[in-house]
């Protein structure tokens, strides 16, 4: 009796021979096919046993279905040898432009005029000798103690809310103002880079005091039981536990202590002098109760970093005074005189040295300047930096290349206006706002000129971004990473030949510019 054969899968049966066959036939198949379905391990398994096949035919092939390493869709990531290359060829151009440079201007540093630049001229026998910079560091006591009575106050209720803000407010103004005051009425005695460093610092303050007084108010907000969304607007795990005002050190049982055994601060505790300056010292803009504290101080590691921020200092002075003041000072005339081709020629020029000071200063900075700061103060969080090098868009640079200021930013200015109902367009462009006012602020005060240069140049980068979006989103991932790049090493350089242009035209004349011209009538000056 012939064995019968029953698909479940159609329900068919059938006694014959030739039916039998067919079924079997059908059967395999339809296995043959089910092998073919979008699981990897069975595809995988699938071009195994082809690429067995393929080899074991007579005439040996050894074509298979691969794409050019260089295409846009290839898995390739090995770039080393390309990466030595542009490092190599960095280098040659970089070592051209330097022999080049000596050869026409000679060896240009002298550190005397390092401290011309800082301090400007400063005689100590002289009666009529005056001395701002020190009434400038001075001065930064006054409204850090101003911020901490307020708070007191304002804890003590011996103030209102709405007074507190208003002496807030004023103590604020008053920061930003100050070296406005003093660099315009004492500029000789100062210096420009002086001046330049008392505006960061007074910036730094300002946006320190704004956190400050902010997370206070959060605080208190949080301890008279407010509602629940504005109790959130604190985002941080010590807030959950604050204790009320009116509590005493007697009802605290248990103290919440750190992972070193320290007992953590609680509101209104804070209300010292020890941890406002401590706030005011530490690398951040971001006012906590209880930073992440490192349990010991690296004594090689700090002075690895100091000797970088002192070695690191006199390279950037060297470059600036050796490199950039001749190419900057040369642009002059085919800047004045709109001559694009030069003009542009300068900028290419001026691109190589001047990206690479700024690379040195982000390292003199983020990395080396700030980590000390952390070491020396056992600040814990060191992370003032990301990948921005690898930022595949503008948004993404801007979110990775500073992140105190992104933290503050976020935490102060987005999602603040993000609760009270604004859109993130508006709330992204209100932030772009107030950074291009500060940058602004940094560069007018100093060369006490009113440009609006650098507060066109950071709301310029809102479709800036969007075209780097674009680029990514249509090119590729690299071009929106050239974007990135093209908009540091080329626009940072306009910037600077466009402030040098109008700072020689506001403090010495275009009588200047024009005895240039005229010793140079073809601007062959380089």
């Amino acid at each position: 009796m012939k064995p019968t054969i029953t698909l479940a899968t159609t329900g068919v049966s059938d006694n014959s021979d030739n039916t039998d066959s067919e079924e079997i036939s059908r059967l395999r198949k339809r296995q043959i096919r089910l092998r073919r379905c979008p699981s990897s391990s069975k595809v995988e398994s699938i071009v195994t046993e082809e690429e067995k096949q393929r080899r074991a035919q007579p005439d040996k092939p050894v074509h298979k279905p691969r794409d050019s390493i260089l295409s846009w869709g290839s898995d390739f990531d090995r770039y080393e040898g390309v990466i030595n290359l542009g490092g190599l060829l960095l280098f040659l151009g970089g070592l051209r432009l330097s022999l080049e440079n000596f050869n026409k201007y000679g060896i240009r540093v002298d550190p005397y005029e390092w401290l011309y630049t800082f301090f400007g001229h400063v005689d100590i026998f002289s009666e009529d000798q005056e001395y701002p910079t020190l009434f400038i560091i001075l001065y930064i006591n006054v409204p850090l103690v101003t911020a901490l009575m307020i708070e007191k106050m304002t804890h003590k209720k011996w103030i209102s809310w709405h007074m507190c803000r208003v002496f807030h407010w004023i103590n604020m103004g008053t920061v930003l103002l100050m070296p406005v005051y003093v660099i315009n009425f004492k500029y000789e005695h100062i210096g420009p880079a002086m001046s330049s460093l008392a505006c960061a610092i007074y910036a730094v303050m300002f946006l320190k005091l704004w956190s400050y007084v902010q997370v206070n108010r959060w605080i208190r907000l949080s301890a008279a039981n407010r509602p629940l969304h504005l109790a959130k607007q604190a985002r941080h795990p010590s807030l959950l536990n604050v204790v009320p005002p009116s509590a005493t050190r007697k009802t605290r049982t248990f103290p919440m202590r750190d992972s070193f055994g320290n007992e953590l601060v609680q509101y209104p505790d804070n209300l010292r002098l020890k941890d406002i300056y401590y706030f005011w010292m530490a690398p951040t803009l971001c006012y906590e109760l209880n930073f992440p504290r490192s349990g010991r101080i690296r004594k090689m590691f700090l002075l690895r970093r100091a000797l970088e921020v002192v070695v690191g200092i006199n390279i950037t002075l060297a470059l600036g005074q050796q490199w950039i003041i001749p190419s900057v000072v040369n642009s002059l005339i085919p800047f004045s005189d709109m001559d694009l081709a030069r003009t542009l020629e300068r900028i290419l020029k001026l691109a190589l040295p001047n990206h690479l000071i700024w690379l040195t200063f982000f390292y003199l900075l983020f990395h080396s300047f700030l980590n000390t700061l952390g070491e020396f103060l056992g600040f814990a969080d060191r992370n003032f930096y990301s990948d921005w090098w690898n930022a595949e868009d503008l948004f993404d640079f801007w979110k990775l290349w500073n992140l105190p200021v992104h933290r503050w930013a976020v935490r102060h200015l987005f999602k603040p206006l993000l609760y009270r109902g604004y859109s993130k367009i508006t709330v992204s462009v209100a932030v772009f706002l107030v950074s291009a006012l500060l940058h602004e602020y940094l560069v007018s005060v100093p060369l006490r000129m009113f440009r609006l240069y650098s507060f066109m140049g950071m709301l310029s980068q809102v479709p800036l971004m969007i075209v780097s979006q674009q680029a990514k989103y249509i090119i590729g991932k690299r071009a929106g990473n050239l974007v990135v790049w093209m908009s540091l090493i080329l626009g940072q350089p306009l910037a600077l030949m466009m402030y040098y242009h109008d700072f020689v035209v506001a403090n010495y004349g275009s009588e200047l510019i024009a005895s240039f011209g005229t010793m140079h009538p073809n601007n062959t000056i380089s």
